[in-house]
């Protein structure tokens, strides 16, 4: 549950942002304001979402900690806003970027709904990372920069496992380049979207 509560926010970040501009066309023709308030807007109002599926993972948390009378609360749960935040970032840097392509393509946002759903079994989801400990594909799983991010959500959670520090650092690279080619996108493609869309 832990998995799904924040890969849930990810995944409604990216495909409500993948589709700015076109569900938004009728409101940019109107009015000029900056197209990227959409696109965080959203970002911020699924914040909402996500700390009510947090209330309730808590909740059960704390039923079973009592129940078993084993509840883990450490320092480790500092970390839970910077991972809610580096989700925010690359679900906000994959989706302007598809966002911007869909002016063109309009058939990605079919693959990109398809896409989420097979990148979350390329995710530590429903698994820890210890558990493809000597499978042969575990190295590609690591490459995933949801990877660290999952994992050091369960940590902060649950205290199992580890924090991989390089692995989060990693993830933080990829979600700037991700952020930073996103936006030189959609600065590129608002100037001319109306013609497309």
């Amino acid at each position: 549950m832990s998995g799904i509560s924040i890969w849930n926010y990810f995944s409604v970040c990216l495909t409500a942002t993948s589709n700015t501009f076109v569900a938004n066309a009728g409101i940019f023709g109107k009015v000029y304001f900056p197209r990227l308030v959409i696109p965080l807007s959203t970002v911020l109002s699924n914040i909402i979402k996500f700390a009510i599926q947090f209330s309730l993972l808590l909740t059960l948390m704390i039923w079973f900690g009592i129940k078993n009378n084993n509840f883990y609360f450490g320092v480790g749960w500092l970390l839970i806003p910077l991972l809610v935040l580096m989700m925010a970032g690359l679900g906000l840097g994959l989706g302007i970027i598809f966002s911007s392509l869909t002016t063109k393509y309009r058939d990605l946002t079919l693959l990109i709904s398809f896409g989420v759903q097979l990148l979350m079994y390329a995710t530590p989801i429903a698994y820890p990372m210890s558990f493809l400990k000597n499978k042969s594909y575990a190295a590609w799983i690591a490459w995933n920069p949801l990877t660290p991010i999952v994992e050091a959500f369960r940590y902060a959670l649950f205290g199992t496992g580890t924090v991989n520090t390089m692995g989060l650092l990693y993830s933080g690279g990829v979600i700037a380049i991700l952020l930073f080619v996103g936006m030189l996108v959609f600065n590129r493609v608002e100037r001319t979207f109306m013609d497309t869309v």
